[in-house]
Order: C-alpha cells, then structure tokens, then sequence
C-alpha cells in the first residue's frame, strides 16, 4: 500500500533538477525541459530582511541600491555562505517552477561542487527541503558529473573521459570512467575571479574603481586567454580613486588578458594537476577522447587554445556551456526512479547523494 502511494506521488510530482551556481541558477522541470536561468542574487530591506528581488530583478539592484537596500549574491565559491537568503531564493525558484502545480511537493536533484564537505550538504538537502521539496526527497550530484552527462558524454563507457566545468565560483575538473569519478580536483577559482581580477587590474593600473557588474561586462566583452587574431580596445568607465569624480578610460584586450592570466593560470594548473594524477590506461583514453569544457567560463575566448597547448590534448567547448549541468540533471530525472536506488544516503539527513 506504501509503495502504490508512494508511486502515486511520484505520477503527480513535477520532479526538478537545479544548477544552483554561484553567480547563476537553473532549473528543469522533468518532461518541460529548462524553465528558469536567473542571476543566483537576492534583494533586501535590511531594517525587516524581507525580500524584495530575486533573480534578475535583483541583480539589476547590483551597486545601485539605496542604503536600506541590499543586493545579496547568497553563494560563495559554489556554496551556502548565507542560508537565509538561499533558502528564500530557492523558495522562490522552486515555486516559479513548480508553477500551478501545489497538489505534491516535488523531488528535487541539485548539482553540488565535488570538493562539498557534510556540512555543507546537509545545509543544501535542508534548504531545499525548507524551501518547498519533497523531505527525505532532496538529492545531490555532482557537478562534473552532470555536466559529463549534459553535454553527452557516455559515462558508462568502461573508458576515460575529461570534464571541465568552470563555473561563477569553482572549476570542478574531473576523469570520468564507468558512471565514476575516477579523479578529480575542485578549485575556488571561477567567473567571479576573473571579475576580481579584471577589477583589481583597474584599480593598480589607473586608479579606477569599477562595480562587478561592469567588470563582468568587460570580461564578456574583449576578455580572452589566448592572443586574439585581432587585438579591440574598450571604453571603460568608472569612479577615480584619486579624485573621486566619475572618469572614462580606453583599455586594450591584451591589459585585460594581462589582468586573467593568474585565475586562468589556476585553471590550467587544475587541469595539468588532475591528468598528472589520473591511471595510465585511462590517461591514454584522453589522447582520442580530449577535454571537453562546460560553465560560463567556457565562453572566455581562446581558453580551448590555452588549455590544448598547455596540455597537448584537443579541447573542445560544449554546445550551450552554461546549461550543460542542469541538462544533465534533466537526464537524471528522467531516471529518477532507477537512479534513487544507487543514490548513496548522505549522513545524518533523508537526503541522497550521487557518487561513485
């Protein structure tokens, strides 16, 4: 009689896969596909905390807000730095996804960095549960190993196989061999560094102070980890340091590429790191198989270059780098059902974890 209800839960649940990043969050409904891609930040009163923004709305906000108002990137480095405002943003995810279905309470997978500790999983299993999921129905996977899975790559094969997610606040690089992480390396390192380090560059080259947001738009802009065919120059403007009057300035790609060179260095360092260490017969799989690179930072111009001269393997972006974990989330809800039988129970909560 369990089983057949439990079983009628599940016909009426809307199972959901989250890619809860640092600087972005998505979402996938089982059979509807990706519903939701919002900035992962939130926006709050500070006298009440009460929320008043979430997503792109919120992030708009970014440096502009009133002092009663504050815009919160709620994650750091890939995990809960604020447990609150997570969990009223997965709230509001969740019910955005969930739409007009209130009847059951859904099962919900989320993608997790791979170098996670128990504390922090069971701040996310508790969060989700909190903020709407199923209890005792909240499971983890990795992120390398869903981005494996979303971009393609046939995990089950008894041969090796490289991922590179670089995300907003970690690069999680894995090898891949019979549904396992074999090896593999997880580094703080990401999109937001790349921001940092784009703003720092300023600030020591010509006393300027520019916003994350601006900086990001640099990095999109004439950013690059390679030598360009043809080097651009960019208008940037910003608050000077010394006068404190607003001040435009031109800046080239290769001063920009100059600024990148020590998180993109920690990147490729991750990557020489976990080849040096992955088994010979799988390390001889790579040379026909390559590396593949998924996450936002994929789209930093020539990183496929760097990491292939660096490594003298051939690298290749995925198609829709940024949606290549919650696809493989999407997957694995569509298995749901045999998958929970090899999710392995984390400790101390109802909640499962994915691993080898």
């Amino acid at each position: 009689m369990f089983s057949y209800f439990k079983r009628a839960l599940n016909f009426f649940s809307h199972d959901i896969g989250i890619d809860l990043g640092t600087a972005t969050t998505l979402v996938y409904v089982r059979d509807n596909g990706i519903v939701l891609e919002e900035p992962s930040v939130v926006a709050i009163q500070t006298e009440t905390n009460k929320v008043l923004a979430v997503g792109l709305e919120a992030k708009r906000m970014l440096g502009r807000t009133p002092g009663n108002i504050r815009a919160i990137r709620p994650l750091k480095d890939g995990v809960i730095a604020d447990f609150e405002i997570t969990e009223e943003m997965l709230r509001y995810f969740i019910r955005r996804a969930r739409g007009q279905s209130k009847l059951v309470k859904p099962r919900v997978l989320v993608a997790v960095p791979s170098g996670i500790t128990e504390v922090e999983t069971r701040a996310v299993i508790e969060s989700a549960e909190r903020a709407g999921a199923r209890e005792g129905e909240v499971h983890l996977v990795e992120e390398p190993m869903a981005a494996a899975i979303g971009v393609g790559i046939p995990v089950q094969e008894p041969s090796g196989h490289m991922i590179v997610d670089v995300g907003g606040g970690t690069t999680e690089v894995a090898v891949i061999s019979l549904a396992g992480i074999v090896e593999s390396r997880s580094i703080k390192t990401g999109g937001d560094s790349m921001d940092a380090a784009i703003i720092q560059y300023l600030k020591r080259a010509y006393s300027v102070l520019t916003g994350e947001r601006s900086a990001e738009q640099i990095k999109i802009d004439i950013g690059s980890a390679y030598k360009l065919d043809e080097e651009v120059d960019m208008e940037i403007k910003g608050r000077d340091l010394m006068g404190g009057l607003p001040k435009s300035i031109q800046v080239s790609s290769e001063e920009i590429r100059e600024s990148l060179m020590e998180p993109v260095t920690k990147v490729v360092e991750a990557v020489r790191m976990t080849l040096e260490r992955c088994p010979p017969e799988l390390a001889a799989d790579l040379i026909d198989h390559g590396i593949v690179v998924a996450g936002g930072g994929a789209l930093l111009r020539g990183l496929d270059r760097l990491l292939s001269e660096e490594t003298g393997l051939p690298v290749v972006i995925a198609d829709s780098p940024i949606s290549a974990v919650v696809k493989g989330t999407g997957v694995m809800l569509q298995e749901m059902d045999t998958l929970s039988r090899a999710l392995r129970a984390s400790s101390s909560s109802g909640g499962r974890r994915w691993r080898r």
